[in-house]
């Protein structure tokens, strides 16, 4: 009978450990999903900054993706966004965190920028209202600037394939925010 406690406790611990074992460590939840994309006015990152605010995400679906020239793994997925951008056409927003302007354009102009503007957050306070704690991220926002989906880590072919592809096809049949159209 004495036994009957430290077995119980032993069998609760292989549960709970078994169970932690199958979850994908990269998979952390966002609150922010079907939430709208927080308010902003930043600048772009060009040579001739201009202004930027949530508003220039809106009306159509975006990959908004948080990148930095310090980060060795945006390297990693950085070809896959360039051949996105060119030979799909996606529209991919970029968010440069905390970085300074000059080496972040350097290092799109070594390693091509796929993006359609750059968002330039060198305080970080964008990719923190975002929730982003390192880089690279990647957001869907649909027409409405509400964020549909996020990936920590860098993107892979198959990512983009199973999780960016099919939900950017459905915001793009809809009326841009996924809800049908009609």
């Amino acid at each position: 009978m004495r036994f009957l406690v430290p077995i119980a406790i032993f069998a609760v611990l292989v549960v709970v450990l078994g169970v932690g074992l199958k979850l994908d460590p990269r998979y952390v939840p966002s609150p922010l999903i079907d939430k709208p994309a927080p308010e902003f006015s930043l600048t772009t990152l060009g040579e001739e900054p201009k202004p930027m605010t949530r508003a220039d995400l809106l009306g159509r679906p975006v990959v908004l993706n948080v990148w930095a020239s310090w980060c060795s793994a945006c390297r990693i997925e950085h070809p896959l966004l360039v051949s996105l951008a060119q030979a799909q056409g996606v529209e991919i927003i970029g968010l440069n965190y905390k970085d300074t302007r000059a080496e972040a354009l350097r290092w799109l102009a070594d390693h091509g920028d796929p993006y359609r503007q750059s968002i330039f957050d060198p305080e970080g306070k964008l990719g923190l209202d975002l929730g982003v704690y390192g880089v690279p991220e990647t957001f869907v926002l649909d027409g409405a600037g509400v964020i549909r989906h996020k990936h920590v880590g860098p993107l892979s072919e198959d990512i983009w394939a199973s999780d960016f592809a099919p939900l950017l096809k459905k915001l793009s049949a809809s009326d841009g925010t996924g809800a049908s159209g009609g």
